[in-house]
């Protein structure tokens, strides 16, 4: 940690805080510096790639694997 940083700025940690979200199945993708840059929040990026989807089934080329039931 840096030092103009002290521990009690950060405030208490909270235990388990994303648990919930991560056991329905939530995805964390690590994106490029360029990525990350074009694109300012993960709206933008999910509607970037619905829209790259869209067009790929437009095409007739989807790349999209099949659902696992009950996901």
């Amino acid at each position: 940690m840096r030092n103009e940083y002290r521990r009690d700025d950060l405030g208490k940690g909270v235990r388990g805080k994303y648990l919930r979200r991560y056991t329905k199945g939530t995805n964390l993708v690590l994106l490029d510096d360029r990525v990350a840059r074009a694109f300012p929040d993960a709206d933008a990026v999910n509607e970037a790639l619905l829209g790259l989807l869209a067009l790929a089934e437009k095409a007739g080329k989807t790349t999209r694997k099949p659902r696992k039931p009950g996901a």
